[in-house]
């Protein structure tokens, strides 16, 4: 029987699926191995069940010589040396599709929740500071209706924030590698324009581009500078792409107004610069925290685990180069 590495505790409707057909080593404990632990247990596994936080890199495959396919309980694989598996034939999957819609509403919520001072608010009522039932200048913020939203990355996710502008009238740009076509633009009421312009007009701003190296700070001190100071800006993408310190200075030099962060450099380390500021909403990387959505995630890396051990072609092959081996 082949033998299933699931790498942090996923639910139990998902383990006794894989039981079905696989002998399964799961850490129900649910503390991140170390990277020492994780090419133990991965030498003896002919899968990996993992989440975008563990690290499957050249150590770990060297490690794990019966290794065939790494399924990934996310959108992003960043966290998997994808060059190294490929040359050595090792499948990798993703789950595009399944969480576009909830990460779009958790971004919805730190637009409004920032825009509209909620933190600071639910702060002042829980430390008992409300004393007068209302005060005319009392957490004044910033609308949302009729406002200008810029997307710097217009995916999946990027379209489904787009989509729920429209029910706040809000003129939407956007800033791609390359536009959509105009159809698309048309049905998401969408405006392609180049960066600079983008951050110098909107109002507020969300970044939604996938992390490589290639991207990491994508968003440092001179896009902060560009943008207006009642600007509201949202990073629910992936830590590393905006450069946490920059960002942490923007907020408190107030070059721009407020923040809504659920991803962080290193997380779960957090830049300590963070906690001393009212004007940032923070959220532990929660983009996707839906039971529905989550068990939909480990159900899609179950699928596509299970389609490579079982000698098919997985849905969503993050590296179909690797299958020209095969042919080779």
């Amino acid at each position: 029987m082949k033998r299933v590495l699931v790498t942090r505790q996923v639910f139990p409707e998902v383990v006794a699926r894989l039981r079905e057909r696989f002998e399964v080593d799961h850490n129900d404990a649910d503390v991140p191995y170390t990277p020492a632990q994780m090419a133990e247990r991965a030498a003896m596994a002919d899968g990996i069940l993992a989440t975008v936080m563990d690290k499957v890199d050249e150590d770990v495959l060297a490690a794990a010589p019966g290794l065939k396919v790494v399924s990934n309980i996310a959108v992003g694989y960043n966290n998997v040396d994808v060059a190294a598996a490929t040359k050595r034939g090792i499948r990798v999957t993703n789950t595009p599709g399944v969480l576009d819609d909830t990460t779009a509403d958790l971004t919805w919520a730190l637009l409004m929740a920032a825009a509209r001072r909620i933190a600071e608010g639910d702060a002042f009522v829980r430390r008992g500071e409300w004393k007068i039932a209302f005060t005319m200048s009392a957490f004044l913020g910033a609308d949302l209706h009729h406002a200008t939203l810029g997307i710097l990355g217009m995916g999946r996710i990027g379209q489904a924030i787009a989509k729920r502008a429209t029910g706040f009238d809000m003129r939407v740009l956007y800033h791609n590698r390359s536009r959509l076509p105009e159809a698309d633009e048309k049905r998401l009421n969408a405006t392609w324009v180049e960066r600079d312009c983008l951050l110098a007009e909107s109002d507020f701003i969300v970044v939604m581009v996938p992390y490589s190296p290639a991207v990491h700070h994508f968003i440092k001190a001179e896009d902060f500078a560009k943008m207006k100071p009642t600007a509201v800006f949202v990073n629910t993408a992936r830590g590393g792409i905006v450069d946490d310190a920059a960002l942490i200075e923007a907020l408190r030099a107030k070059r721009i107004a407020a923040a809504g962060v659920d991803v962080f450099e290193g997380e779960p380390a957090l830049n300590p610069g963070y906690l001393g500021l009212s004007n940032v909403v923070l959220t532990p990387h929660i983009g996707s925290a839906s039971r529905a959505t989550r068990l939909r995630m480990c159900e899609t890396a179950v699928t596509n685990l299970t389609a490579v051990l079982e000698g098919r072609t997985p849905p969503h092959l993050v590296n179909p180069q690797v299958l020209q081996g095969d042919k080779a």
